[in-house]
């Protein structure tokens, strides 16, 4: 027999015990340690600490039973919720205190994971380590376990349609799209880099669709709904919209086939940067981009005069300014271009032409305003289309 007096030492470092069983550090003794125990175990029966325990007082038990040394005790010391500096003092701290009540020769830490294993220098600092014990708690049966979990979590994927649809559905679309980039690429060798590029971007933009569409809670029924909205209770503004819109983008491809031929005949050579071919491409889109927004605009006093609506003066001032609107791109791109000065007769007479068709549009919506007083004022907010009459 040794004649050391030997303290089985059971440490919980972030205070499991205190947090859900309410028992404060340090505990010294037995039958305390196994109440102790008893309680962690009722308050939260998958916490392994209680285990800890269990496996030290057992570990006591041998050792007195085997009277390998003159004295065994066992005890618990506890620790911190937020583990670290302020965790690892007050274990130090129990220490003493057992030590004052027990003390121990040699020490035997008994932990379930390296995190407990931490605080070893904290203990030999006072007193030495003869061994420690490591507590591995079995799960019966473990893959039984394990397979039962996953199973149960698969169950509740597939019953939430939107959840299955990201799990499962993403990941049979990528690979359903591969198996066909490999299958065109057996028939068509040559071609199967071309396919598998363009199959991973179909899918890469899939993804972005679906998380942009999660991530700002957009909906596809959504759109859908407010389109058909649109077109029921606005039909001659969606229509003068997609044809202004459509007068601008062919205008756009027109500019952009014809850009050297307009090039020569604006400043007689080709554009040798990009800055002049932007100008340049500016300068010959000017007219698309007023006649579209002209057409818009026309649009928005056709619904107005129908529905009688009093903004009629406001949106037949904003056609009549589309003409200055073509003016001062046409005059900007070309001053930019250094193919005019302002003190060209040309280009006074372009300014006055602007300032006379603004000052026209103002006279006009002024005369307009009064003449639609008595109209109705129509507010659209939100799903619903409020009618005031004006007084």
């Amino acid at each position: 027999m040794v004649e050391i007096r030997v303290l089985v030492l059971a440490i919980d470092r972030d205070d499991d015990f205190g947090k859900k069983a309410g028992v404060k550090g340090p505990v010294i003794g037995r039958e305390v340690c196994i109440d102790a125990a008893l309680k962690l175990s009722l308050a939260d029966p998958e916490d392994s600490d209680a285990n800890v325990v269990y496996a030290a007082v057992k570990l006591a038990d041998e050792l007195k039973e085997k009277g390998e040394f003159d004295e065994v005790e066992v005890a618990i010391i506890t620790g911190h919720p937020k583990v670290g500096l302020k965790s690892d003092m007050e274990l130090a701290r129990q220490l003493e205190e057992v030590l004052k009540v027990f003390p121990a020769d040699g020490v035997i830490p008994v932990t379930d994971g390296a995190e407990d294993e931490q605080i070893f220098p904290i203990i030999t600092s006072r007193v030495p380590i003869i061994t420690s014990h490591r507590v591995v708690v079995k799960q019966s049966p473990g893959i039984e376990t394990t397979w039962y979990i996953i199973v149960k979590y698969l169950k509740e994927i597939l019953s939430d349609p939107e959840v299955a649809r990201v799990v499962f559905g993403i990941p049979g679309l990528m690979a359903l799209l591969y198996g066909i980039a490999k299958l065109v690429g057996v028939w068509y060798p040559e071609s199967e880099k071309i396919v598998s590029t363009v199959i991973w971007g179909t899918v890469l933009l899939i993804i972005g669709g679906i998380f942009f569409a999660k991530g700002f809670n957009f909906s596809l029924g959504s759109v859908v709904s407010s389109l058909r909205k649109a077109v029921v209770e606005q039909f001659v503004v969606v229509l003068s919209f997609v044809a202004g819109i459509l007068i601008i983008i062919s205008g756009a491809i027109n500019a952009y086939l014809n850009l050297e031929s307009y090039s020569l005949k604006l400043i007689g050579s080709y554009p040798g940067t990009s800055l002049l071919a932007t100008l340049i491409y500016l300068n010959a889109l000017s007219a698309s981009i007023a006649l579209g927004i002209a057409v818009m605009m026309a649009g928005r006093v056709i619904q107005a005069y129908l529905k009688r609506d009093h903004h009629i003066w406001y949106y037949a001032s904003a056609l009549l300014m589309t003409p200055a609107l073509w003016v001062t791109i046409d005059l900007t791109t070309r001053y930019a271009l250094a193919i005019l000065t302002i003190s060209d007769i040309d280009v006074f007479q372009k300014l006055l032409f602007a300032i006379f068709d603004v000052a026209l549009a103002v006279v006009i919506g002024v005369y307009l305003r009064g003449k639609v007083r008595g109209w109705v004022k129509v507010e659209t907010g939100g799903s619903d289309t409020k009618i005031r009459t004006k007084a």
